[in-house]
């Protein structure tokens, strides 16, 4: 692996992201991953995560594929792509089996066989299983254990959350990626891939929310004890923003997007209720002078009822306002000024923006840009899972219930040669 280079590619609704990372050896001898390329080109073709033109995804990807290559001067063979969309969903199943061993002793095949029981009671017509992520286990009547290998017991009984995909619509992204003549390497859950990037093991233990902001849709997913409690798409992203304020301008999308990211806030009573602003400036055609406090008092309403659908989120497991690490944004759509203030106010929760994720590269820019955080999240993750197949026993930033996501992929990744038409 010492000198493997590993892609993640993010397709989103807006744009696609790319990162690139290869993988080095210190002078300790330890592995490690550099950030060695990023690029970001316009989608097409794709709407909410879900393909909607095969031909114009793929010519997109293509697009991202060349100019990182140009960038990093070698070819991308494959990709671990991030996967989302209003058609994927995640649900808690459970499964029990009896210990095979005369000793009673649980061993690793007594661990996996109850996960696949569990996943085998899930009954979801035309739905893949991309994950399937070990909560918690019972040994006979003693609960809440995190790994039972090596304990005794009769019983074994685990709740497994299951996140799948709708068949068609992880063919259909599968298929416009392998277009490329680019291998997957594994699908993995878009909100999973962001939290390898920018979410901690104490943030983990505590008990976090995750709020990717998209340009259609947001992710959320709920972190507690080491383990994913709950995840979710929510279908309205930083886009609906952009519509909102277009509409009440009676203006461009263009121009309404060059406002937003200018002169808008999420929060109107930090903007001068006396200034104003010329959309020529913008781009319009005509002169028109408008109010950015009128602009931002448009993005406030549809920014309350994002995190008003988050809060739903997390009333639906109970944990509405008992999540001591509060809740962290990331995403293009984050940016917008005035984002964490809304948060902390609707979800009654700290926030804050997402950290630099914690891997070496030149390109302090991309590091600092939540955007890329799902692209260089995915890095992450396929280090992880190398390195986790490489050595089982190793520790490494994914917790010990994200190590079945390689598991899980692998009777995907057998059957991705066949979506080709």
């Amino acid at each position: 692996m010492r000198d493997r280079i590993l892609a993640g590619i993010d397709l989103g609704s807006s744009s696609i992201r790319l990162a690139v990372g290869q993988v080095v050896v210190g002078q300790d001898k330890q592995e490690t991953i550099n950030l060695i390329g990023a690029v970001e080109v316009p989608s097409a073709g794709i709407s909410k995560g879900s393909i909607m033109s095969l031909d114009d995804a793929t010519a997109s990807i293509s697009a991202c594929l060349e100019r990182v290559e140009r960038q990093i001067g070698v070819p991308i063979n494959d990709a671990y792509i991030g996967i989302g969309g209003v058609h994927v969903h995640a649900k808690t199943v459970k499964g029990v089996v009896g210990v095979s061993r005369p000793d009673s002793e649980i061993r690793e095949e007594d661990r996996m066989r109850v996960i696949d029981t569990a996943a085998a009671n899930s009954n979801s017509a035309n739905f893949e299983i991309l994950h399937r992520i070990a909560q918690r286990f019972t040994v006979d009547d003693q609960i809440g254990i995190r790994n039972p290998v090596g304990m005794q017991g009769v019983r074994l009984e685990a709740e497994v959350c299951l996140i799948q995909g709708l068949s068609s619509h992880v063919k259909s992204l599968t298929q416009a990626v392998m277009r490329t003549s680019v291998d997957v390497s594994g699908l993995v859950f878009s909100p999973l891939a962001t939290s390898a990037a920018i979410i901690t093991d104490r943030q983990r233990e505590l008990g976090v929310v995750l709020v990717n902001i998209g340009a259609s849709t947001t992710s959320v997913a709920v972190f507690e004890d080491g383990e994913l409690l709950h995840a979710a798409v929510i279908p309205i992203g930083a886009d609906y923003i952009t519509r909102d304020i277009a509409i009440g301008l009676r203006t461009s999308l263009e121009v309404a997007e060059a406002a937003k990211r200018t002169y808008v806030s999420a929060v109107p009573e930090a903007v001068n209720q006396y200034d104003m602003v010329n959309l020529y400036d913008l781009g319009a055609s005509e002169a028109e002078l408008v109010s950015p406090r009128f602009m931002s008092e448009i993005a406030q309403a549809r920014v309350e009822e994002l995190f008003e659908k988050v809060e739903l989120e997390l009333r639906k497991i109970e944990r509405s306002g008992l999540l001591p690490a509060g809740a962290v944004l990331t995403g293009g759509g984050s940016k917008l000024r005035g984002m964490v203030e809304m948060a902390r106010t609707t979800l009654r929760l700290p926030a804050s923006l997402s950290p630099t994720p914690l891997i070496a590269s030149p390109l302090g820019e991309i590091l600092h840009d939540p955007a890329f955080s799902t692209a260089i999240g995915l890095l992450m993750h396929g280090f992880e899972d190398e390195n986790d197949h490489v050595n089982s026993g190793r520790s490494g930033g994914l917790q010990a219930g994200d190590r079945w996501l390689k598991k899980a992929a692998n009777p995907l990744k057998k059957i991705f040669k066949s979506f080709i038409p």
